[in-house]
Order: C-alpha cells, then structure tokens, then sequence
C-alpha cells in the first residue's frame, strides 16, 4: 500500500513541475537579471518562494514504477534492479538472461 502511496505522490509531484514550469522559470529570469531594479527581483524572488514547494523539479525523484523503490533506479527501464531481476528471472523481460555462476 505505501508503495503505490509514493508512485501516486511522484506522480502529483510530476503534474506540479508540469503546471509551473513556464512560470517558475520567468520568475527565475528576472530575479536573476542584474539589470533590474532590486526591489522588483526582490518581489519576483518572493512569488517564487509562494509557488508550491512541490513544483520545482529538484524535489522529484526517480523512482520504480513497480515497486516504488527510490535506489537502484534503471533510467532507461524505469524500474528498480531488483524489480529487473525479478522479471529477468521469470523471463517476462525478452532478450534479458539472468546468468549466475
């Protein structure tokens, strides 16, 4: 239950980057922009700080899309090495051998 409980969290993490990106990044063009006036990047760093914590894509994380396991993460594969390993083993992955020796 908690592991779906993650994805699900990740997955409303996602949408939130998705919905604020565009305006997060006009926010960060003038409050890092040296020829403005200081109080209005002041004013465009305080409408960053109001957007929701969850919408900057540094609170994302990678995780399994089976098991919702954060380490070991195969990018490609979009799954966790051990979730791999158990697909491997009962052939569900084509091409994949699991050797051992």
């Amino acid at each position: 239950m908690a592991k779906k409980a993650m994805i699900e969290r990740e997955k409303k993490r996602q949408a939130l980057v998705d919905k604020y990106a565009t305006k997060r990044a006009a926010l960060k063009v003038i409050a890092n922009d040296e020829s403005k006036p200081m109080e209005e990047r002041f004013k465009a760093r305080l409408k960053l700080a109001k957007l929701p914590r969850n919408s900057s894509a540094t609170r994302l994380h990678n995780r399994c899309q089976l098991t919702g396991r954060p380490h070991a993460y195969y990018r490609k594969l979009k799954m966790s090495r051990i979730a791999l390993r158990d697909l491997g083993s009962s052939g569900q992955i084509p091409g994949l051998v699991k050797s051992s020796w």
